[in-house]
Formats: structure tokens, sequence, C-alpha cells
């Protein structure tokens, strides 16, 4: 999913004014030098502009003066888990009354604060004012009412039959929270993707702690001044920072480790956690394929391609189209639509539109740069290619039949670049998804039922959507998560519940009907009733007590 940069962290960032010399750098603190046509002011929209000013800065990199080491260790870690586990253990998160009222703050924070979320979000990606409510404060108000009204049956017990073999017994699942969990979350939906979590978590009754990606600095501060206002501070907490806090974090002894971020630093998560023993949620991500037929509505599967590409996050989201497959007869007509709604959507010239996110940050610029001047890549350019580096823009780019070999067609390109691969018929499009690891979504566009179900039944994704890209992801019934490469785990609606609650089971019997048929000394005459009531024969079960078989 998102890309992050993991830097030794005694790495100095130099000031105009010398070394900023602090016990804690907090990045998200300083004058980010974006295209933002306006600075935060008021409340928690406040972030004061800086007399220091960043000479160089990759938001991927996670900086600590060299003269002083963070004061957020290890130590400051364990004792941090330390005291949310003994607030935990109260059972104070255990009740409805805790959760609803968490949940509750959550939905007001979002109404209360929806504007300086957006300023926050515009900040840190340039990200729609639209697109900011639809994708991110839209998604997450929706999983929280939905949390709060359905969360009295989900904590319900279920109710489950029991065998004659325990008459007379009841039983149920009860539904418990695991405990003190982690979540670290990403860069890209930076609010959508830090809060449903915590949502989750909160429903199920558990203290937790949220890690948000430094990469997205102002959305961490905002998150972190939202949270000690809003909600409990004995069990929800913030952590800001990048590596060294991180690291500090992970060598913690959790309940539950959920991550959202790239397959590189995911494995890095595992390994922490194995040594703990801590299960993981992992929402990592992957090349997201989407195969065309040519007897779709073009104009419709243009619109909705462009939409889960350069309306998501130009590019940059974890489910967003990577690359399309279609036939070699088809591709002309298909790329002359998506240039013609690109024009629609755009403009004449992206780079100046008010309606495309830029890229993070420098590092993530130069990757894409750097991948599209690859040998036997730049001349595969039929659209766009634009770039302009002072505001991070690079514009909607196109390109046909890109090497296989290329860093393109092997990593998770997350930006603007969208390459078309050709085949000769649409089903040799299989073939191609199924020689790269599993993605967390897949699209395909047709009105053929049989390609649909040879789609559905032979293409292993995450999701998957029909005529349509990324917007099943919307659906709360539906769980959200990868496979292989792409994930471990899933959530969204109840899926997140579960996700942070253990399942366990309970047996109920009385001291009546008390039988000495399980207890020894063991005769062949109990041998020959357990034998009935195992398999259900309670006519050959009551023969055998009274000390006759079938046969006889």
């Amino acid at each position: 999913m998102t890309k992050l940069l993991e830097m030794n962290h005694h790495h100095t960032l130099r000031f105009a004014g010398g070394f900023f010399r602090t016990t804690r750098l907090n990045v998200a603190s300083l004058a980010l030098t974006t295209s933002s046509p306006s600075q935060f002011s008021g409340g928690y929209c406040s972030i004061p502009p800086s007399r220091f000013k960043l000479s160089t800065c990759y938001a991927t990199l996670s900086a600590v003066v060299k003269t002083q080491e963070p004061t957020f260790d290890g130590k400051e870690a364990a004792s941090l888990v330390d005291e949310l586990r003994i607030n935990f253990n109260t059972g104070r998160t255990k009740s409805y009354e805790w959760r609803i009222s968490q949940l509750q703050n959550i939905a007001k924070m979002i109404d209360d604060k929806e504007k300086c979320i957006t300023e926050a979000l515009y900040q840190d990606l340039s990200k729609p004012e639209l697109e900011a409510f639809l994708a991110e404060l839209s998604n997450t108000k929706s999983s929280c009412m939905l949390a709060i009204k359905e969360l009295k049956n989900w904590m319900a017990p279920e109710t489950v039959k029991t065998p004659v073999t325990t008459f007379p017994s009841s039983a149920q699942i009860v539904s418990e929270p695991l405990g003190v969990v982690l979540i670290i979350s990403a860069w890209n939906f930076p609010f959508l993707l830090s809060v449903e979590p915590v949502i989750g978590a909160i429903s199920a009754g558990n203290a937790v702690v949220l890690k948000p990606s430094e990469v997205a600095p102002a959305t961490s501060s905002l998150l972190a001044k939202l949270f000690s206002e809003y909600l409990d501070e004995t069990t929800i907490r913030v952590v800001q920072g990048g590596v060294p806090e991180t690291t500090a974090l992970l060598d913690q002894k959790w309940d539950k480790i959920f991550f959202t971020g790239g397959a590189r630093v995911g494995r890095i998560v595992m390994a922490a956690a194995a040594k703990n023993l801590t299960p993981v949620v992992l929402e990592l991500g992957g090349k997201c394929p989407a195969l065309v037929d040519s007897d779709v509505n073009l104009q419709v599967a243009a619109r909705r391609i462009i939409t889960g590409k350069w309306a998501c996050n130009n590019g940059q989201a974890c489910i967003g189209v990577d690359y399309v497959i279609t036939t070699k007869d088809f591709a002309p007509k298909l790329i002359d639509a998506l240039k013609t709604e690109l024009k629609t959507f755009f403009g004449e010239n992206p780079l100046k539109s008010k309606d495309v996110s830029r890229i993070v940050n420098s590092f993530h610029f130069k990757r894409l740069e750097n991948m599209m001047k690859e040998n036997g890549v730049a001349n595969k350019i039929v659209h766009g290619g634009q770039t302009m580096e002072d505001k991070l823009k690079i514009s909607p780019t196109i390109l046909v039949d890109v090497p296989e070999g290329s860093s393109m067609m092997q990593e998770e390109i997350f930006g603007p670049l969208l390459p078309i691969i050709t085949v000769s018929k649409i089903e040799d499009g299989f073939q191609v998804i199924r020689s790269k690891p599993k993605p967390l979504a897949a699209y395909l566009f047709t009105d053929n039922k049989e390609l649909q179900n040879q789609f559905v039944q032979n293409v292993s994704a995450g999701g998957i959507s029909i005529n349509e890209t990324v917007l099943h992801v919307t659906l709360k019934d539906l769980p959200f998560g990868g496979v292989g490469e792409s994930g471990i785990g899933a959530y969204h609606g109840k899926f997140s519940y579960e996700t942070f609650s253990h399942k366990k089971g309970v047996l109920y019997r009385s001291f009546d009907g008390d039988s000495d048929l399980r207890y020894p000394p063991y005769t062949p005459e109990k041998k020959m009733v357990l034998k009935a009531l195992l398999s259900s024969d309670i006519f050959g079960a009551i023969l055998a007590f009274f000390g006759f078989s079938k046969e006889s």
C-alpha cells in the first residue's frame, strides 16, 4: 500500500537557523513548504508558522536531531503500555456505556472539526475538499454511525446448539476485547486509515495506541490534539514520531498490532510481533489490475477507471488501479476515451487543476519521475508525462506496453502513472494477473456474464469490483483486507469489531443429569452407549443402555 522509507534514525535535518534543538522533533509544528493557499488558523486548525525552514525534507524520513536522543524511547513506550494495561484491567473499556460514549465523541469530533481535518489533508496532500470529504470524512463517519447503531447486537452473546452428549447444557460465543492494541496508520488517507481501525478497536472494548504516519504531519498533529480533547486519554493515546518512536512501540508486548503500509515495513512489523506471539493485521497493497473487455460502455468505463486512479489521491491509493489490461484492437479506443474524460475532469492543463492531489513529497516525486525516465519506458508515454517539481505535481500519464522488467511493472506504482498492457484476447489477461503477487483489489469491465464468473472464480485478490473501481470498500457489509502479499486479516463494519475481539466459547451445565458413562471404570457397556450417542443413534444408545445391540 503505502511506500514508506526507513532510514537510519540518526540522520540530521539542518534548518536555516542552524540545528533545531529540541528533545523531540515534531515535524508537524513546522511551516510546510507546500502550495496550500491557506494557513491553519484558530482552534485546532492552528499550526503556527515557524521561523525555521526546512532546506531539505523528505516527508518519509523520520528525523531526530543529532545532538539529542528522542524522548519517546523504549522505557517511555513500556511505561505507556503498562499504564494503559492497568486502566484496561479495571474493566472500564468493556462496558457498553464506555464504548458508545467514545464512538459518539468520534462522530462529534468529525462534525465539529470537519474544516480543520479537510485543511490538514490539503496541507499534507493538496487533497481536494470534496475528495477529502467523500474518501475520508464521510467514510469514517459512516463507519462510526454503523458501530453506534449495531454495537449492542455485536456485543450480544451468540447462542449455539449443544449435542446430546452434553445434555442438559447450553453454549454461547462471547466476544471479549483483546486488551491493549497498537494501530499504525498510513499517509495516503491519513484520517480514514487512522480513525477507522480505532473505531473497530473501541467498539470491541480495547485500550488503543494510535501511531499516525509522520509523512502526513499536519493530520498526525491534528489527530493527537483531537483525540486528547474528545476521547478518554486514560485508555486511548496517540504517539507521534517516526522510525525511533515506531521501533520503541514495536518492541512492546501488545495484544494485537494493526498495520497499514507497504509490504517491506509489514515484514518488519510481523517479525517484531512474532517475538511476543502478537497477532497482526497487515493492510498492505500490490499492483491492482483493471481488465477491460471490448463490450463495455466506453465512456462509463473510462470515467470509473479515472476515478479509481487519478481521482483517488492521484494514484496514491492501495486499491487504486495500478495497470490496465485490454486487447490490442481495443486499446486505441480505450486510450482515446481516457484522454477525453481526463480533459473533462481536469482541464487542458491538469497540473493547474485544483481537483488533483499532489505527490506526497520529494522522495516519491523523484521515484515516480525515475520510473518514467527508465530505458524503454519514456518512449511508451501516449498521454501526459508533464511534471512540476516545485509543486510536487505530475500530470495523469498513460503508457502502452512498457517492458515487463521495468520498475513500473515490477513495483506498486502508487502515483499518477497508468501503464496499459495489451493482449491478443481478453482471457490472456488472467495469466498476466496471476503472474504477479495477489493484489489488494482487482477490477473487471465487461458485460459478459461468463467472463465475470471466470474472473471472480479464478482471480485471487483482497476484493473485486465488476464494472467499477474502489467502490467496493465503501460497503460495510463486505470485508476489506488482502490475501498473500497484499495483507493479512480484514476490517470494516462488523469485521472491524471481530478483528479486535476474541470469540470465547462458553459451555453452561447444571449439576443435574450427571451420568457415570464418561467416568471410570470404563466397561464394554459404557463404550456401546457412548459410541451410539456420539453417532447420534439415540435408539442404539437406548438399546445399549439396557445391554442390547441392534444386531441382537
